[in-house]
């Protein structure tokens, strides 16, 4: 069983917290939970800038939910999120796997789908976004739609007092 908060914060004090608890898939299963993530992004999880080339570039957009999510849905602390500049002058995020060396990149078809190459040459290790390196509220989305029936709980508690 795997529990991943989400604080939400006002004058850096918690006022709501997001719980997601949930069964995480092993790793044996990470080729089939990349391909589900895959299959459940939607343009609207799309931030509205990159929306236009979204809509002929399906992939565009959606990497750093959906490399954030499969880091939290598999049951494993070998993964490390990376990132680089790539070709749109945009931050391109992926996961590698540190004792293989292998790439997981739910993604990486936005660059083949234009004829270029992901920037995985420059990828460095870097925090995840936002304060306290919080996941996204995009990623918890797309976690519930992947997760099915591993999902045990989705709660939202409002911790301020009247």
């Amino acid at each position: 069983m795997k529990t991943i908060e989400r604080h939400r914060y006002k004058d850096k004090q918690i006022f709501q917290t997001r719980t997601l608890t949930y069964n995480p898939y092993p790793m044996t299963e990470i080729e089939s939970v990349m391909g589900s993530i895959a299959s459940n992004l939607k343009p609207e999880m799309v931030t509205k800038k990159y929306r236009e080339e979204n809509a002929t570039n399906p992939m565009f957009g959606h990497c750093y939910h959906s490399s954030q999510a499969l880091f939290y849905l598999m049951d494993t602390n070998v993964l490390e999120q990376r990132t680089a500049i790539d070709y749109h002058d945009c931050s391109h995020w992926w996961l590698v796997d540190t004792t293989t060396d292998k790439v997981y990149d739910i993604t990486a078809d936005q660059y083949y789908h234009v004829g270029q190459t992901p920037p995985y040459v420059d990828g460095k290790k870097k925090p995840w976004y936002g304060w306290k390196q919080r996941p996204h509220q995009r990623t918890l989305d797309l976690m519930v739609l992947v997760l099915g029936d591993r999902l045990v709980g989705d709660t939202l508690q409002d911790l301020t007092t009247n």
